[in-house]
């Protein structure tokens, strides 16, 4: 599993440096997390499905993102926490660098941990944690 999670986090940040080019494969990424999930940030807990209204808001999220200034995700570190044969918890270290038209580019340093399970032999996120990243975008003054 851990040879398997590693690569399928090296295949995510291909896919989001590609959207942030503005390449979008809406399919490509629905193929990353499985079929319901959940995500727990500052806002609190959410649970979703991998419909078309998922989708969708991947496509903005990414032009939200391009629209700030984000030129490019990097896979920093891999650690993971096993939990059984199908399921663990990939904490996922990442460097997102910033164009600014007024200051040198900023590259912000940050975490999100996944829950990820084996379905069909393949890694698909079925959950993500993580920190207040609007309050981290406003302290490296990117919004």
């Amino acid at each position: 599993m851990e040879t398997a999670v590693r690569k399928f986090f090296e295949r995510y940040e291909r896919f989001f440096n590609r959207s942030l080019a503005g390449k979008v494969d809406a399919d490509e990424f629905a193929s990353l997390y499985a079929p319901e999930f959940i995500g727990a940030g500052p806002a609190g807990v959410r649970s979703g499905k991998n419909d078309d209204g998922f989708r969708q808001a991947m496509v903005q999220g990414y032009e939200h993102y391009r629209t700030i200034g984000t030129k490019e995700m990097h896979l920093r570190g891999i650690h993971l926490t096993l939990i059984d044969a199908l399921h663990c918890m990939a904490h996922v270290s990442w460097a997102a660098t910033y164009a600014r038209a007024d200051r040198p580019d900023v590259t912000v340093d940050f975490e999100v941990h996944y829950l990820v399970q084996m379905l069909a032999g393949e890694p698909r996120v079925f959950g993500w944690i993580s920190g207040d990243e609007q309050a981290l975008l406003k302290e490296h003054g990117i919004i």
